[in-house]
C-alpha cells in the first residue's frame, strides 16, 4: 500500500520549522542590544530597570530603581557579562536629569554573584558628584567606601589585579589618574562585570548614560611595578575612608596636628605639612636633621615636633626636637639608634625604642634633655611605645611571648601586662585622645618584623571590654601607621596606603 500521507507530513514539518525560525528571529529582534554585555537583570528589590546600547553613539543608557547599593543588601539594575582574570573597566558617566536623589548611583561593577548580598567592588558616581570605590569584602558583610578627592569626574575606571582593586578618575578637563584606594576583595572564579544604576529611592527610577566604555582583559606583566602612596583618613564609627593626598613620592607616617588642621609626614628624609583639606605639602626646615625616618610626632601643646634622624656620621637614628613650624633641630638622645614614638601628656618626657648592646628596648628621656631610662629588659624586641592620654600607661609591642603582641606598663616600667594574644603580629598601638580605644597594625603571623608592601590590617580594640574589630584591610606596613595618628576628637585615623602600578 502506498503512503499517501508522507508528502503531507513533510509539508507540515517544513511549516513548523519555518514558524520556529520566524519566532526565533522575532525574539532576537525584540531583545535589547546590550553591546559588549550579555544580559541584564534586577538585583535585589529593584523595579522598572532597563538597559539599551546605541551602536551609532556607543552609549549605554541604563535606567534603575532600587533603594541603594550599600549596607549588606543591594537593589539596582545591572547589565553585565561574566569575566575571569584581571581587567580594566573604563567609562564616561553622566546622569540624565537633575531632580533625583543626590545619592543616586551609576557604577562600574565587579560582583561575585547576582545575589543582593554579594561581595563586590565598584566605582560609584553619585548624583551629588561624590565618587568612591565601594566594596563588600565578603557575602553579607557591610559595604564600605574610599571617597575620591575629585568631585563629579567625567571619566572613571575600575581596575582589577589579582585580589586587589583600584579606581581612577578624571576631573572635568583633566586626565584619567589613579586616585588611591588600593584594596583587597578576594572573589575567586568568574565575576559579573558590568554597569549598575540605583535610584536610591525604591519609589522612583533614575537614568544614567555610560559612553566610551572599555572593558579590557589584562595579561600578566613581567614589568616592575611602581609604588604610589595615598594619605587617607578613616572614620572609626563607619570604617569609611577618604583620600586626602595621592602621590608617586614615597610618604610615610602621618600625624594629625593638635588643632586638627594639618597632617605631618615624612618623605625622602624630610618632614612635610599638609592641610587636612588637601593641597600641596610644604617642607619644614629641620636642619641640620635632614635625614628623617618615619618616627616623629607632636608635643601635647602642639608647639613642637619630635623627629628621628640619621644625619650624623654613623647614620644611626637619634631624636631631635624642632619648633612646629620648622627651625633649628635640638638633639635629645646622645646614643643611636633611637626612634621616637611617644610624648607624655604633661610634655616632660619622651618615650622611644633604642638599641643598646644588641637589644632593642623601650626607654624614656626628659624632653629637655638628660639621662635616658631603660624600661624593658626582657630579651627580644620591644618597640613602639606611646602614652595613654591620662599618663597612667605606656603601650608598646613585644615579641617576648613568641608573636609580636601589644603590651602596656606603668610609666616607670612596672606592671608589664600583655593586652593582645592572637595569631597576628601586632605593632604600634596608639591610644585615642579620649582614652577609649587603641588602634594598631596587624600582620600575618608568618611576617617577620614590620616590612613594607604587605597585606595588613588596621585594627581597633575597645579598652572597656578588649574586643577587637578590623577597621581596614590594605596594602601597607612600614610607614602606614607607626606613629600617633588620631584626630583630636578621636573620631578618625590618618594612615598611608600603598599601590602597585604597572606600566
Amino acid at each position: 500500500m502506498k503512503d499517501y500521507f508522507a508528502p503531507l507530513s513533510a509539508i507540515a514539518f517544513l511549516a513548523s520549522f519555518l514558524c520556529l525560525l520566524l519566532s526565533s528571529q522575532a525574539a532576537d529582534l525584540s531583545r535589547p542590544n546590550l553591546g559588549i554585555f550579555s544580559n541584564e537583570a534586577e538585583v535585589g528589590d529593584a523595579r522598572g530597570g532597563a538597559a539599551e546600547f546605541n551602536p551609532k553613539t556607543g552609549e549605554y543608557t541604563v535606567v534603575g530603581g532600587g533603594e541603594n547599593i550599600w549596607g549588606t543588601n543591594d537593589a539596582f539594575h545591572f547589565v553585565w557579562k561574566k569575566m575571569s582574570g584581571d581587567f580594566t573597566f573604563t567609562a564616561n558617566v553622566r546622569f540624565i536629569g537633575t531632580n533625583g536623589n543626590p545619592h543616586r548611583k551609576a557604577c562600574l561593577f565587579a560582583r561575585q554573584s547576582m545575589s543582593p548580598h554579594s561581595a563586590y567592588a565598584d566605582v560609584a558616581v553619585h548624583g551629588s558628584g561624590l565618587t568612591s570605590l565601594q566594596f563588600r569584602a565578603a557575602d553579607g558583610d557591610a559595604t564600605h567606601e574610599i571617597q575620591s578627592e575629585v568631585s563629579a569626574p567625567t571619566r572613571v575606571r575600575l581596575e582589577k589585579r589579582g585580589d586587589y582593586f583600584s579606581f581612577w578618575v578624571a576631573a572635568p578637563g583633566g586626565e584619567l589618574k589613579l586616585d588611591g584606594g588600593y584594596l583587597r576583595v578576594p572573589m575567586p572564579g568568574d565575576l559579573y562585570v558590568g554597569l549598575g544604576v540605583s535610584a536610591h529611592d525604591n519609589q522612583s527610577i533614575t537614568k544614567a548614560v555610560f559612553s566610551d566604555v572599555e572593558l579590557t582583559p589584562l595579561a600578566s606583566s613581567s614589568a616592575k611595578p611602581a609604588l604610589e602612596c595615598t594619605l587617607e583618613t578613616l572614620k572609626i564609627a563607619l570604617g569609611d575612608r577618604t583620600v586626602v593626598y595621592h602621590t608617586r613620592d614615597h610618604i610615610e607616617a602621618p600625624n594629625w596636628s593638635r588643632d586638627g588642621k594639618s597632617f605631618y609626614f615624612n618623605s625622602r628624609g624630610r618632614i612635610y605639612r599638609l592641610p587636612v583639606t588637601g593641597g600641596m605639602p610644604q617642607m619644614l626646615d629641620t636642619a641640620p636633621a635632614v635625614s628623617c625616618n618615619n618616627d616623629h610626632g607632636l608635643s601635647p601643646d602642639g608647639t613642637q615636633l619630635a623627629i628621628s634622624d640619621g644625619t650624623q656620621g654613623d647614620k644611626q637614628s637619634r631624636i631631635y626636637i624642632v619648633p612646629i613650624n620648622g627651625g633649628a633641630a635640638r638633639q635629645i638622645t646622645a646614643a643611636g639608634p633611637s626612634y621616637w614614638h611617644g610624648w607624655s601628656p604633661d610634655g616632660k618626657t619622651l618615650a622611644y625604642c633604642a638599641q643598646r648592646n644588641g637589644e632593642f628596648d623601650v626607654y624614656t628621656i626628659p624632653a629637655a634633655g638628660g639621662e635616658e631610662t631603660r624600661l624593658t629588659t626582657t630579651p627580644g624586641l620591644d618597640d613602639g611605645p606611646d602614652y595613654s592620654p591620662d599618663g597612667k600607661y605606656i603601650y608598646f609591642n613585644s615579641e617576648r611571648t613568641g608573636l609580636m603582641q601589644i603590651w602596656r606598663m606603668k610609666p616607670d616600667g612596672s606592671d608589664q601586662e600583655q593586652i593582645t594574644s592572637d595569631d597576628y603580629n601586632n605593632w604600634f598601638a596608639h591610644p585615642s585622645p579620649d582614652g577609649k580605644w587603641i588602634a594598631f597594625l596587624s600582620y600575618d603571623k608568618s611576617v617577620k618584623g614590620h616590612p613594607a608592601n604587605q597585606d595588613v590590617q588596621l585594627r581597633l580594640m575597645a579598652l572597656a571590654d578588649k574586643k577587637i574589630r578590623v577597621l581596614a584591610t590594605l596594602f601597607g606596613g612600614q610607614g602606614t601607621i607607626n606613629v600617633p595618628s588620631w584626630s583630636p576628637d578621636s573620631s578618625q585615623l590618618a594612615f598611608v596606603s600603598y599601590q602597585l602600578v604597572y606600566p
